[in-house]
């Protein structure tokens, strides 16, 4: 009953000190009190008023010395608190180092709540912005130590995360090496859940080295070890909306609608930002399909607006342009919002087609009244450098679009009659086919009459 007092006697002293704002004597309380549930929740209390006292005070629970049950359960949860202040915060380093010191705390507890643990962490330092160098750095030290400590499980995933990070700073020969062995390792021990993040992985990277057999083949090995387990939805919409990007990448847009479509109904029933790009890309395929009409009723439906923003504006400039066949409006939307269509790579990549086949479709109405044209006229009238307009009409010409020749002497553009292909030939080379065949049968006849 004696030592239940003494317990209780702190907090109570605890908080008339957090009331009296006097939060520096608090802390100094609270490190030689007993940590309770009730001394969290008023560490907890002070984190949006004074984030750098809250912050104190559970460094002070997590410096308690004590290691019973009850205390490791309190610091849990002091850790995964502290961790979203220092984010909130934007006290990356603070992060770093909270991770090293924890390290001691780490012995005292299961190895999956580590990892549990370790990866929070992480994640956190990932929600500070410009800390991509330091999440590097600090998947490299944990990666150091979990050998140390032969963690196998949590290093697995640690050099996980460090590949997906190295592939989105470009480093992709080591994150190519560190993906290669990590998947021999992990198809020996047969983790399939983190073989899918994995192959996953391996997908992506592949498919930004422009490789799109081994990234077929990647995203084939993701989808059979996800046939043999559970996987969260999550984690399939990944695999549904890598499998689009593939599709769409070989020109098959119908069908890399229907895997956007599923990514985007898997993402929205999660609210994943990622919903707003799967839904961007079902409309790239719609553009792409000559069906650029339905963009709008795609976004004024209920799903799109929900996700009404740049991104779709984006797609819906570039529909309307195209719709209108105007290299103009085209370009402009380009220069508008160029963040969300030139620097995404996939939509850059299917509107660089895009724009040549709507730049070849006007050079092709504009010729088409002529014989012959000066090139600075045609110049002249798409608006676009002389050079250009030559280089993309001799490339027609070779592509067999339509028939004419350059004359770079006169700067002129000649334009051929298109020649009716005369029927008698096809016709004559057909007779002459069957009396071959006629013939033949003649001399088998003859030869068993002899015989």
């Amino acid at each position: 009953m004696a030592s239940s007092t003494a317990v209780e006697r702190p907090v109570t002293d605890l908080k008339k000190l957090m009331k009296g704002k006097d939060t520096r004597a608090a802390g100094l309380f609270a490190s030689a009190a007993y940590p309770t549930s009730e001394t969290l929740s008023i560490a907890l209390e002070n984190k949006e008023s004074n984030p750098t006292e809250a912050i104190a005070l559970l460094r002070e629970i997590l410096n308690h010395p004590s290691s019973t049950s009850e205390v490791l359960r309190i610091k849990e949860q002091a850790i995964s608190s502290l961790a979203e202040i220092l984010s909130q915060e934007k006290k990356a380093e603070e992060l770093r180092s909270l991770l090293t010191d924890l390290r001691p705390y780490f012995s005292l507890v299961p190895k999956a709540k580590t990892a549990k643990i370790v990866r929070g962490i992480i994640d956190a330092v990932a929600k500070i912005p410009g800390t991509s160098g330091l999440q590097i750095a600090l998947c490299r030290e944990m990666v150091e130590w979990t050998r140390s400590e032969k963690r196998m499980f949590l290093r697995q995933r640690v050099e996980a995360r460090l590949a997906a990070l190295l592939m989105d700073s470009n480093e992709y020969a080591e994150a190519l090496s560190l993906l290669t062995n990590l998947v021999r390792e992990v198809r020996r021990l047969d983790d399939k859940l983190l073989l899918v993040d994995i192959d996953l992985l391996e997908c992506k990277l592949h498919f930004s080295l422009r490789n799109l057999p081994k990234a077929k083949a990647a995203l084939t090995a993701a989808r059979t070890a996800a046939n043999a387990i559970y996987v969260p939805p999550a984690q399939q919409g990944t695999i549904d909306l890598q499998s689009g990007i593939l599709h769409a990448e070989e020109k098959d847009y119908k069908t890399g609608f229907s895997y956007f479509f599923e990514a985007f109904e898997a993402f929205n029933a999660l609210d994943d930002p990622r919903a707003v790009f799967s839904l961007k890309y079902m409309l790239l395929c719609k553009i792409m399909t000559n069906q650029a009409d339905d963009v709008g009723s795609l976004i004024s439906s209920k799903a799109g607006l929900e996700y009404t923003g740049v991104e779709l504006d984006a797609m819906k400039a570039v529909a309307e342009a195209y719709s209108k066949r105007s290299l103009k409006d085209f370009e402009e939307a380009l220069k508008t919002f160029r963040e969300q269509l030139e620097r995404d790579p996939i939509v850059h990549r299917h509107l660089s087609s895009l724009y040549d086949t709507l730049l070849e479709q006007n050079l092709c109405r504009l010729i088409e009244p002529f014989s012959r044209v000066e090139i600075s006229h045609i110049s002249e009238l798409m608006g676009l450098p002389i050079d250009a307009v030559e280089k993309k009409l001799s490339q027609m010409i070779l592509d067999k679009k339509f028939a004419g020749t350059l004359d770079q002497g006169a700067g002129c553009l000649i334009i051929f009659d298109d020649v009716k292909p005369d029927g008698i030939y096809p016709l004559t080379l057909e007779t002459i086919s069957n009396i071959s065949k006629v013939v033949d049968s003649l001399y088998l006849k003859s030869a068993k009459i002899m015989a």
